[in-house]
């Protein structure tokens, strides 16, 4: 099965765009290739560039003390393991106090190496990390791998709060969903939301050998679901009938 997820919000989406980032950059690092660092590299600078947002620090810390407020309820519930929870708790705790204890934000500490800004000012401009550009970064990728690994690590180690953070707050923002089987009559899908409750991701859930792509759309009041099909040029709409899973997460 291929899942599509979409957020219904800003920040939502911006947690998920870092997370996409997170996971490259947990598969790029371990490797050996001077290109696959290089692209670790490029990486870090993205997930600065998108941790830029000025309130993003303040949204985690907010999501954070309010899934802990939301756990603390569930004391003395009979149908909840207090064990769990507390491990729960303490990992939301430990999340929010290393977000709290880094200074401005995510990779701040990363700007006052001139050398890494060097690469990054470059980084966006096709072919800017050319040996004649960068002769210093030419010579960091001709290091053993070892080395170069090891800076990674240390660069990287400075986003892993947020990243902590971000893992944790989606993981359970998942968990909070209830899948339901559903059917797209003609190939579209329209479903009202339940009121009373405020959506932030919606997930879903379709078998590849169906040949189908999902276009999805939404606000807190509707969510529609049209199922294209590609061919070699372009995305042309399906009119048949299609099963998928479908999932909304509180």
């Amino acid at each position: 099965m291929i899942l599509y997820e979409y957020p219904f919000n800003e920040r939502i989406r911006t947690y998920l765009r870092l997370e996409h980032l997170f996971r490259r950059l947990g598969e790029l690092i371990p490797r050996s290739h001077p290109l696959d660092h290089h692209y670790a590299l490029s990486t870090i600078f993205e997930v600065m560039d998108v941790a830029a947002r000025a309130d993003l620090k303040s949204d985690v810390l907010k999501d954070l003390e309010r899934q802990k407020q939301v756990l603390h309820g569930y004391r003395g519930n009979p149908g909840v393991s207090e064990r769990v929870l507390d491990e729960v708790i303490a990992q939301i705790e430990s999340c929010f106090a290393q977000v709290n204890g880094t200074p401005g934000k995510a990779g701040h500490s990363l700007t006052e190496n001139e050398w890494l800004m060097s690469i990054r000012s470059r980084a966006n401009i096709p072919g800017g990390t050319c040996e004649f550009d960068l002769p210093g970064y030419y010579a960091w990728q001709h290091l053993a791998a070892e080395v170069r690994r090891a800076d990674l690590e240390r660069w990287a180690g400075t986003l892993a709060p947020l990243a902590d953070s971000i893992y944790l707050l989606l993981k359970m923002l998942r968990d909070s969903g209830v899948p339901q089987k559903v059917i797209a009559t003609g190939g579209q899908l329209q479903q009202t939301l339940p009121q009373g409750r405020t959506f932030q991701l919606l997930r879903l859930r379709i078998d590849p050998a169906l040949g189908l792509v999902p276009e999805i759309s939404g606000n807190r009041l509707i969510v529609s679901v049209r199922l294209m099909r590609q061919d070699s040029e372009r995305m042309q709409p399906s009119s048949d009938n299609a099963p998928f899973e479908l999932t909304l997460c509180a």
